[in-house]
């Protein structure tokens, strides 16, 4: 024969209410510090309330947010308005998400961010993708040497063709490239002729394939 449940007492029912609220009430709490990040208590509250939607937009959307955390303390430090943090922020979410776009959803972290950087230099995504193609390993650093070519002053189609050139090459091989050229450029060469003797250097082409791409687009500063 089956009996039927006890009816609880007005203090169970009562303590499962609290116990439930407690519960919500820490949910509640750890989704909170979850989405803000104690390192944003710098900015002002105007500030932080425009970083915190976009960080928590990246990170639904599966994209790094350190970046994101550290373009906003950067802002704070240098004492720029939050609104202009606010974009500046919400601008590199932006960069990451076309990196992303470009590389694939299997990209890492590190590899997007260095992807926004080029882009912000100037790069095309068609770029980024092609380099992607191109080398079975991480492209973190050969992403990071094309930003620093460009921010050498070498045009961004020819800094682009070097590192596509080199896409096969070791990173120490594409970092000891990259330093080579910021010496000759240093030393009084062309940024153009810098880069093209260092891609000869390598074995890689001849000087006169760089050429070919160093006036077909100026190197653009990046974005703040």
């Amino acid at each position: 024969m089956k009996t039927s449940p006890l009816p609880r007492s007005p203090k169970s029912l009562v303590a499962a209410g609290a116990l439930a609220a407690v519960l919500v009430a820490t949910a509640a709490a750890q989704d909170s510090q979850d989405s803000k990040d104690p390192r944003l208590a710098r900015l002002d509250p105007a500030a932080r309330s425009l970083v915190v939607v976009v960080i928590d937009s990246a990170r639904t959307a599966g994209l790094p947010t350190e970046p994101l955390v550290q373009r906003a303390l950067e802002g704070a430090t240098k004492g720029a308005p939050g609104t202009l943090i606010g974009n500046a922020v919400r601008r590199l979410a932006a960069d990451l998400g076309r990196a992303r776009a470009a590389l694939g959803a299997g990209a890492t972290p590190p590899e997007l961010e260095a992807g926004a950087a080029a882009l912000r230099a100037g790069a095309g995504p068609a770029v980024l993708a092609q380099l992607r193609r191109s080398r079975r390993q991480t492209i973190t650093v050969p992403l990071a040497v094309l930003t620093d070519l460009v921010a050498s002053g070498v045009p961004v189609d020819s800094a682009a063709a070097a590192v596509l050139a080199l896409a096969s090459a070791q990173d120490a091989d594409l970092i000891d490239f990259r330093r080579a050229v910021e010496r000759d450029i240093a030393l009084g060469a062309a940024p153009s002729a810098a880069t093209a003797a260092g891609a000869a250097a390598a074995g890689v082409f001849g000087a006169d394939a760089l050429h070919v791409n160093a006036g077909a687009r100026p190197a653009r500063p990046g974005r703040p």
